[in-house]
Order: C-alpha cells, then sequence, then structure tokens
C-alpha cells in the first residue's frame, strides 16, 4: 500500500498525468475527482458530500444562497479551485483573497467536462455550482433522472444540475436569482441523443410558467478536451448508471462510480469488468462502500429475494400497507408493482414519481426498458399550492388519481409508496389500527438518519403499524453497492497496474486483500494529487 505524501507538487515535480481526488477519498459519496493530461481536464463526478455537510449544516442551517460560494468553499464543501465555478455565484472577488490561505488552492484552467456515473446527488449534486459552459457527458437516463428531480426538487441552489438560475449582485452585497429565466446546461449524451420529438420537448420545457428555460446545446463527443473517453452500463440502484474509461497518455485510467452485481442488471456490470480488463488499464478507480476486514464473506441480499420477502409478508396483511424505500430507486416501485400484481392489491405512487416515470420513458433506450404500469394509481395530497409540474401530471394522469379518503375507506386494497418525509400523509388518510410499513431501504449509518428513524418510529407507533425492515437480516433492502467478495472479484477481474480506492471509509483494506496480486494499491488523501 502507497500513502502518498506529495509535497510542492505544482512547482518544479508537476508530471504528465495527475489524479486529484477532492471528494471520496475516505469517505462513502461527495465523488469530486479532477484527472489531468497534458492541457486536457476533465471531472469525474462532482457531487455532494453529506457526511461533511453534516458536520456543519442540517434541515434549518444551510449554506446561504444569496451569498453564493462563499459558504461552500469556506466550510470545505467545494474544493477551492479558482476558474472552475459560476462566475454569477461570486458576491465578491475578496471571496478568493480568502481562499488562499486554503493549503489546496491553485487557480485552474479550463475544465473540458463532468464525467457523470449516474443521477445520485452524492455524485452530482455540486455541478451546481460549475461554470454553465462545463459540459455533462452522461447517459440519456440520467440525463433525464437529473432534469425530473430538480423539476420536481423546487428551487435551490444546491440543486441546479440539469439547469441553472442565473444570479445577480443587489444593493445589499448578496445574490438574487434571475425572476424570468434558467439555463440550461450543456449536456452529451454519451449513448445518443434523444429518439422522439416528445422526449426533446421534454428536455427543454421549463418546470414553471413564470420563468422560460433557455435549451443549452446538446454536443456529441467522443473526446472530453484531447482525450478519448468511453463509457459503460452498469448496475447500480438508480437506472442509466455507468462507469467511464479514459484513454491518457500512461494508459486507461477507469472509474466505476458505484455498481454492484446482486441486481436485476448485474450482467452490465459483468460486461464491463471484462471490457474494462481488455483495455489493460494504467489506474483503476473502484469504489469500495462494502469492503470489509479479511475474512468476511457476506454477499447482498439480492431484488428478487427482496420481492420474495416482501410478498410472503403482505399476502398476510391485513389493513393498509406502505413501501417506504428511496424515491429514485424505481428497481424497487417495480418489484412492489409486481408484488401488488400478485397479491391483489393496488400500487399507489407520488406525483413526483409519475413525473420521473415520464422522463425515464422520454429517455428510452439502453438497457432499461420499463414496463407498463398504466394501473398504478396517483396518490392526490392535499395541498395549498400546486406546482406547475404537479398541475400537468395531475391534468394528465386525472382518472388515476386516489385521494386519502378512498385509501381510508378500503385500505387492504393498496400498497402505499412513501418515504419518511412523506410520512404526514397518515393523519390525511386516518388509516385503521393494524397496517405493515415494510421499510426497504438502507440502514441508518449518520447520526441524523438515526434521529429520522426514531421519528418514524413515533409516526408508526402513533398510527398503529406493525414495521418490518430496519433489521438487515429481515432481508427487505437490496444495497446499490457491490459486497466485499464481488468487490474484490471485480477489481482482479480488471486487473489494474494501480488501484485507487474512493468512496469507502476503509480503502486501506483493499490492500491487505490485494496483497498477492502484485496490484499497486494507493490510498488517496483528499485534495493531494496521485501523479500516474
Amino acid at each position: 500500500m502507497l500513502i502518498l505524501d506529495v509535497t510542492d507538487f505544482w512547482g518544479s515535480r508537476v508530471m504528465a498525468v495527475n489524479l486529484t481526488i477532492y471528494g471520496g477519498a475516505g469517505e462513502i459519496g461527495g465523488n469530486k475527482i479532477l484527472l489531468e493530461d497534458g492541457e486536457s481536464r476533465l471531472l469525474l463526478d462532482f457531487g455532494t458530500s453529506f457526511s461533511e455537510r453534516a458536520r456543519y449544516f442540517e434541515e434549518f442551517l444551510v449554506p446561504r444562497a444569496s451569498l453564493g460560494l462563499l459558504d461552500p468553499l469556506v466550510m470545505d464543501l467545494l474544493p477551492p479551485l479558482r476558474g472552475l465555478y459560476r462566475n454569477d455565484l461570486l458576491v465578491s472577488p475578496e471571496v478568493w483573497d480568502r481562499m488562499r490561505r486554503h493549503p489546496h488552492y491553485r487557480e485552474i484552467p479550463e475544465v473540458h467536462g463532468v464525467l457523470l456515473s449516474h443521477a445520485h446527488l452524492d455524485h452530482s449534486g455540486s455541478i451546481s455550482f460549475l461554470k454553465e459552459t462545463i459540459p455533462v457527458y452522461a447517459t440519456r437516463m440520467t440525463a433525464f433522472i437529473a432534469k425530473a428531480m430538480e423539476d420536481v426538487g423546487g428551487a435551490g441552489l444546491e440543486r441546479e444540475v440539469g439547469y441553472t438560475s442565473p444570479r445577480s449582485p443587489t444593493d445589499e452585497g448578496t445574490l438574487a436569482s434571475d425572476r424570468t429565466l434558467y439555463l440550461q446546461r450543456p449536456f452529451v449524451f454519451v449513448d445518443g441523443p434523444p429518439e422522439s420529438q416528445e422526449a426533446l420537448l421534454f428536455w427543454g420545457a421549463s418546470p414553471t410558467k413564470s420563468k422560460a428555460l433557455r435549451p443549452g446545446p446538446l454536443l456529441s463527443a467522443e473526446r472530453v478536451g484531447k482525450l478519448p473517453v468511453r463509457f459503460f452500463y452498469v448496475d447500480h440502484s438508480i437506472f442509466g448508471s455507468c462507469a467511464f474509461a479514459v484513454e491518457t497518455s500512461v494508459g486507461w485510467v477507469v472509474y466505476t462510480g458505484d455498481l454492484r452485481l446482486h441486481g436485476s442488471q448485474g450482467h452490465l456490470t459483468e460486461t464491463f469488468v471484462r471490457e474494462a480488463a481488455a483495455l489493460r488499464p494504467a489506474v483503476l478507480l473502484c469504489e469500495g462502500t462494502n469492503v470489509a476486514k479479511k475474512g468476511v464473506r457476506e454477499r447482498e441480499t439480492s431484488e428478487d429475494a427482496v420481492h420474495a420477502n416482501a410478498l410472503a409478508l403482505i399476502r398476510e396483511a391485513h389493513g393498509l400497507v406502505i413501501a417506504d424505500f428511496g424515491p429514485r430507486h424505481i428497481e424497487r416501485l417495480i418489484t412492489f408493482y409486481r408484488i401488488a400484481q400478485e397479491s391483489g392489491r393496488t400500487l399507489v405512487i407520488l406525483v413526483k414519481d409519475q413525473y420521473l416515470l415520464d422522463a425515464m420513458r422520454h429517455a428510452s433506450g439502453g438497457p432499461w426498458v420499463l414496463e407498463d404500469m398504466g394501473d398504478v394509481r396517483i396518490y392526490a395530497e392535499r395541498k395549498g399550492m400546486i406546482s406547475t409540474v404537479e398541475g400537468r401530471i395531475r391534468n394528465r394522469y386525472a382518472d388515476r388519481l386516489v385521494s386519502p379518503e378512498e385509501i381510508h375507506a378500503d385500505p387492504t386494497r393498496f400498497i402505499l409508496c412513501l418515504s419518511f418525509f412523506d410520512i404526514k400523509h397518515l393523519i390525511d388518510i386516518d388509516p385503521l389500527p393494524g397496517g405493515l410499513y415494510i421499510y426497504s431501504s438502507s440502514e441508518a449509518y449518520e447520526e441524523e438518519q438515526v434521529i429520522d428513524q426514531r421519528r418514524l418510529h413515533n409516526w408508526l407507533e402513533r398510527f398503529g403499524f406493525e414495521h418490518v425492515g430496519f433489521e438487515r437480516s429481515e432481508g427487505l433492502h437490496a444495497s446499490g453497492h457491490a459486497s466485499c467478495v464481488d468487490l474484490l472479484g471485480i477489481v482482479r477481474g480488471i486487473a489494474p497496474h494501480t488501484l485507487v480506492p474512493i468512496h469507502s471509509k476503509t480503502p486501506e483494506l483493499y490492500a491487505e486483500h490485494l496483497a498477492e496480486t502484485g496490484i499497486q494499491v494507493i490510498v488517496p488523501q483528499a485534495g493531494v494529487p496521485i501523479p500516474i
């Protein structure tokens, strides 16, 4: 194992190809990786580090959008790279004078693109702050999911991945959003442009009536700067995920993003491993969420097992069933749709879920085929103001709306898809005691998540729900990440010269497992360049 301590790197010791891990070194998520080769520079993901953000901020204590880059830079939520970020977010040039004291400060020339592996915010969220001219390379599915998430997520500086709301200075020394215009980022669809006019109309549609969306260019390229790039579909807990390979002057650099073998599309990851191995890569940047100490042989629960375990429980349920899983986990939604059919119930989803399904159908193509779910009902929640996006969905699917009163009257007919942040709808539904709450998401691993789960238990007790799934042993959640056994198989199968473990709290464990393989393991330090 090699742990780098590179000093004066940007002085006399500059190498031809450099990797700098600004996020994802010794942490799960927040991947921000800069690859430089001569005059070509690109980013491998640029995500939000939720663990670092949670050290300083929470639900009501948030970075001040009216001060643009100031809070994220000062609190180390963004790397101090002058020249990388939007000019309209600079509240004052003095921000950069202050950041010169940071040990990782540098002025960076043009960055030629971001290779976005998938649409989870821990990989995409901080794209919000990047210059609007930097192209985003992604699959169509990832791009359309990112737009749908932003459309339904509401205003917010930390959510401007697909398009931005330009800011301008005010007399008070702050920044104000443009009230009339959104600017779409330039995207490169690595698997080809949208296949229908309807898809292009969706891509160019503004989420509100009050602000126009100025479409960005849909670029087509097989290079980023002067560097050839390849992409590979992989299996993960969100559709559209891919890995990338970049051909540098010293060989191929392969980046896995997040991936697994035990999901319904595990064969995609197997194909990626074979094709990446054929490149004989100089460097593999591999996620290590589940890498564990030697002797751990545990494999992850499969999606088929989730289906079987949840179906058995629901067949025995006598009241309303609520399924709780991640809001963009469409594979899990499909699992519960099939369970609903097999158990004689009807699946009910939220408006934002239907909007996401529509966006994904527009993306079409690729290995992800959405089955027809025309008999799914849509929950018509009570609210004082209905957004433009929600109004469109309610009008389009008026015959599929279901009210809280209808669910209350016949709860055994339904499986309702909710997460913790939607649990307030139980007040309107007023279910009879005896319902079943199936928690089909990852276990709590941060303090805030533990607190949220306590609150969730309070809600379930209040409304008389039995609950299952909070213990991993119950087999009601399939991880989005490969098991330790599978991760080691992936690395051995690709057989790079050098492995740089990322997206892991224990990256050094790779060196223990791979000691006999001849693969060099470099454990990265955040912000410290790695010469290749």
